[in-house]
């Protein structure tokens, strides 16, 4: 899972084919209208928002670019996790703004993530889509978590919806 583009192909409307052996989730909610909703959820997605408003850290913070390693940390039950990531690409329209990241070894689980926020047709209100290709770690203490990963992975994609919203 390299290369220039991301395999969850944010900048397009429709999304290709899964690659094999991949578990695929797109999912896509409301998230607000309005012009100034609108600039603040796309500032707020491109430095990590739906991230960081999720409860985890980006380090280092800032705007994300494409191939910037940043990693992703996570609190929970007392265990922290650190998830490296590679940023694959960003898009940064009047219509569309997104970021997809690939994960790097000894991340939790392989594959890719993108967060896009997108207007209607008549743009006034805009969603928020999330892409993901999901597969075990092959390190072999994070593969046997895999299944609770799923879990956690479905928890938290709720958060990521109520990120954007306006605060």
């Amino acid at each position: 899972m390299g290369g220039g583009r991301g395999l969850t192909m944010p900048g397009e409307r429709s999304w290709g084919t899964t690659p094999r052996g991949y578990l695929r989730a797109e999912l896509t909610a409301g998230v607000g209208s309005g012009e100034a909703a609108w600039e603040a959820a796309a500032a707020a997605l491109l430095e990590w928002g739906v991230k960081t408003r999720s409860g985890f850290s980006v380090t280092p913070p800032g705007v994300a670019v494409a191939g910037a390693r940043p990693t992703i940390v996570v609190r929970a039950l007392g265990v922290t996790v650190r998830e490296p990531v590679e940023v694959v690409e960003v898009v940064d329209t009047p219509r569309r703004v997104a970021l997809a990241y690939r994960t790097l070894p000894g991340h939790p689980v392989r594959g890719e993530e993108a967060f896009i926020l997108h207007r209607d047709a008549e743009g006034g209100s805009f969603s928020l889509t999330l892409r993901s290709l999901t597969r075990p770690s092959d390190r072999p203490g994070w593969a046997l978590a895999f299944p609770a990963l799923l879990v956690a992975q479905a928890a938290v994609r709720r958060r990521y919806f109520r990120a954007l919203r306006p605060r």
